[in-house]
């Protein structure tokens, strides 16, 4: 009877495996098939985009549209742009949100919970566009890159998050610090930030593609086209595309542009961060799951 049960356990085990190693193939499949099928768009041609011949594959592989983007002037100066901001506004995001975090990870902090509530308040309840933009206006923000960057500079998520991460960090280590005579910073620099990888680049996953994809900020406050971010120039572009005056007037180029133009500016876009994600993504899940929120 144990051997059967044994072979029974055994031949389950295997169907699970074989069942469980489909499932996530389809899954993957499923998952890959959008962005597979806006590549092979973005290097076709326009007369089998707008047949329908194109699947997994480029049919007529062409560079037009990469060439007719790349060749504009303003888009180098605007990945340069959208560079500089994500950069900075990782950093500054990540500097703010652990010298907030941290504090009212600590229950002896004075209204730390009175604190939390507030920023939580800020989750429900918002000025409005138009106060906010109003406010950025006597600030002098509008056309500055201060502008662009300090709308998005803290999250009441990732706040919660990290919040939730420092409180598990484990007080033993900090109370050896403190006794070694490390001051608060110190204590937060030496000993817990180093602990705090995972969510730590966890927030920097975030924060930076929040940044890379964010063009509604340029929209609002940045009129000149020499500061547009290179999400807020794209849009400007396919916006041309597909709003073009007399169809007559349309060169072939402009046709050509205008029924791949989106796929190709997609995949421009999420290039940079495909090529990040794999150096942070080991960090990822554990970040997530370590700072999940426990009250």
């Amino acid at each position: 009877m144990r051997k059967e049960n044994q072979i029974k356990e055994s031949l389950g085990y295997e169907i699970f495996k074989v069942v469980n190693t489909v499932l996530m193939l389809i899954i993957c499949f499923v998952t890959l098939y959008p962005f597979l099928y806006l590549v092979a768009q973005s290097f076709s041609s326009e007369q089998a985009i707008m047949s329908g011949k194109v699947g997994l594959i480029p049919v007529d592989f062409n560079l037009e549209t990469y060439i007719s983007v790349l060749k504009k002037g303003d888009f180098l100066r605007s990945y340069k742009n959208t560079l500089i901001y994500s950069v900075i506004g990782t950093f500054l995001s990540l500097l703010f949100s652990c010298c907030l975090a941290y504090p009212l990870s600590k229950k002896e902090v004075v209204g730390s919970k009175v604190i939390l509530k507030l920023i939580i308040f800020t989750m429900y309840f918002g000025g409005g566009l138009i106060p906010n933009y109003v406010l950025m206006q006597r600030l002098h923000l509008i056309n500055k890159v201060a502008g662009f960057i300090i709308p998005s500079l803290l999250s009441t998520y990732y706040i919660i998050l990290m919040k939730s991460f420092f409180s598990e960090c484990p007080h033993e280590l900090e109370e050896a610090g403190e006794l070694d005579g490390l001051s608060p910073i110190g204590i937060f620099a030496k000993i817990v930030f180093p602990l705090s990888m995972p969510i730590i680049a966890t927030m920097i996953l975030f924060n930076a593609v929040g940044y890379w994809n964010n063009w509604y900020n340029a929209f609002l406050y940045l009129d000149k086209r020499e500061q547009w971010p290179v999400a807020y120039y794209l849009r400007t572009i396919i916006n041309g595309a597909s709003t073009s005056a007399d169809p007559g007037e349309v060169s072939a180029e402009k046709m050509q542009i205008a029924a791949n133009i989106k796929s190709c500016s997609m995949v421009l876009m999420a290039l940079p961060i495909i090529c990040i994600y794999p150096f942070v993504q080991k960090y990822y899940v554990q970040g997530m799951m370590l700072g999940g929120v426990k009250e």
